[in-house]
């Protein structure tokens, strides 16, 4: 992985990121839009938040040329607090959202991430990539041929441009190429004002107008919850696939800090708890971007195209963005793991089918992701439970060698390996040298073995216990001891 300064992440590539700032806004708008309509609040709510969001982090993230501003995954959980109790409610618990991401990136729990296994976060890569092609489907939906042909045009733009020139990201071109068609043969198509009204106004400093009290931090601690643990996983699993993308290293501590400074100051000026935008972020990448100024021209440039030029942002047909975010489809889906979905383990491969048929049913990405992990320790502990026991006899003496990992999953079908009531043999050897004990479980069965031999009049001795093994026995029982 290479490493960059600071300095670096902001100048060293500030041509593409201008650039590819400019094409990422053209992408954020239709899905900021769309978003605060989802949560039940203005469209402008959304755009404020894709604006504060990209420009903050631009400054205090861990991860350069990722994407974060307003998600469907956020608005989803909005729906309720803001149906029950307005919009004043939605920017608190932002603000709070914030604060308890802050305490996450302090307590460093980014590291929790290694707990993540790689089919869980395949499962979770072709989710977003299915949830980012299948509302794209709406769009099509009462429409012309024209439509068709347009995306099939976008499409065509985006992936040829490239042989032409590298200079200018070719998802900038399709934009310009196929907006610039729409306006000048007057096309009656779904352009971006007909998602919802745009006001060409700055985003300014606000408190939000709620009573502070207990009852206030009881109605949105829960949303805050679930807001900051669905924003970190979605913002971090995002940053781990722009590490891969770019070959590039991301301090993901400090981006879940990152990431709550800027909820805490987007709630501030009338915008939504947000976080990285997978989608966003893949557009950037391919458009080049690479660097801090990404984010940051993306901010700058939204707000500069919903003010200076909204008239004709939202003549933007949906044709061109629905092709834009087409391509971003096909290229997050790992496609490689269909091809080999057949060599890899059979439980690696219901993991993530598990995970990606949970995110698009539940259309929560936390739960797909958890479910994933949950069915991936099942599996471990099923694999690593498997004990094995090898009995030699000599004379009256009878040894077990005993194999594998004990603890509490696989010590109920180690009890039964033994034979207790064996005529002829006064002297039991248990050989625990290629096994580990782990809890106290593992402690209880030795001692419940130990105790049916002797009282078949059996004398035991324990070998082979390791260092570790031998100090959980000490403090957990008096039975065993290590020769």
């Amino acid at each position: 992985m290479v490493k960059f300064t600071y300095a670096q992440s902001w100048f060293g590539n500030m041509k593409a990121d201008i650039l590819s700032g400019l094409v990422v806004a053209l992408a954020l708008i239709p899905e900021a839009i769309a978003f605060a309509i989802i949560a039940g609040v203005d469209p402008m709510v959304g755009l404020y938040a894709s604006f504060t969001i990209s420009v903050v982090i631009a400054f205090v993230g861990g991860r350069p040329a990722m994407i974060s501003g307003a998600t469907g995954a956020m608005a989803l959980l909005f729906i309720d607090l803001v149906a029950e109790h307005g919009l004043q409610y939605l920017l608190a618990a932002t603000i709070l959202t914030g604060i308890i991401q802050v305490i996450f990136g302090i307590l460093k729990l980014a590291r929790y991430m290694k707990f993540i296994p790689r089919s869980v976060m395949v499962g979770f890569v072709n989710a977003l990539a299915i949830m980012i092609f299948i509302p794209q489907l709406e769009h099509f939906v009462g429409e012309s041929w024209v439509m068709y042909l347009l995306v099939a045009v976008t499409l065509l733009i985006i992936y040829l441009f490239p042989y032409i020139s590298k200079t200018i990201p070719s998802t900038l071109v399709a934009l310009v190429v196929v907006t610039s068609i729409a306006i000048f043969m007057n096309l009656d198509m779904r352009s971006v004002g007909d998602i919802g009204s745009i006001s060409q106004t700055l985003p300014i400093f606000l408190v939000p107008e709620i009573p502070v009290n207990i009852e206030t931090i009881l109605i949105i601690l829960p949303y805050s919850l679930a807001l900051s643990v669905v924003g970190l996983l979605e913002s971090l699993l995002t940053a781990s696939i722009v590490d891969d993308s770019t070959g590039t290293e991301s301090n993901k501590n400090v981006e879940s800090r990152g990431q709550g400074i800027a909820n805490i100051v987007t709630g501030f000026f009338g915008g939504m708890a947000g976080c990285a935008m997978i989608g966003q972020s893949i557009i950037n990448i391919k458009s080049n971007g690479r660097g801090r100024l990404s984010s940051f021209a993306a901010g700058v440039f939204l707000m500069l195209l919903i003010v200076i030029l909204g008239d004709i942002v939202i003549r933007i047909p949906m044709a061109a963005l629905a092709g834009v975010m087409i391509m971003v489809a096909i290229s997050t889906f790992d496609w490689n793991s269909i091809r080999t979905i057949h060599l890899v383990p059979r439980s690696d491969a219901i993991v993530m089918v598990v995970t990606v048929l949970t995110v698009v049913l539940t259309h929560n990405l936390a739960i797909g992701v958890f479910a994933g992990i949950i069915l991936s320790s099942i599996f471990f502990v099923s694999k690593i439970s498997q004990v094995r026991v090898e009995s030699s006899r000599s004379g009256d003496k009878k040894v077990y060698k005993i194999r594998g990992e004990l603890f509490f999953a696989s010590v109920t079908e180690l009890i039964p390996q033994f034979d207790y009531e064996e005529k002829g043999v006064d002297q039991v050897e248990l050989n625990l040298k290629r096994t580990h004990i782990w809890d106290d479980s593992a402690v209880a069965a030795m001692k419940k073995i130990i105790d049916r031999f002797e009282q078949n009049g059996k004398d035991v001795e324990v070998t082979g216990l390791n260092e570790a093994s031998t100090e959980l026995v000490g403090k957990l029982a008096n039975k065993l001891e290590s020769h």
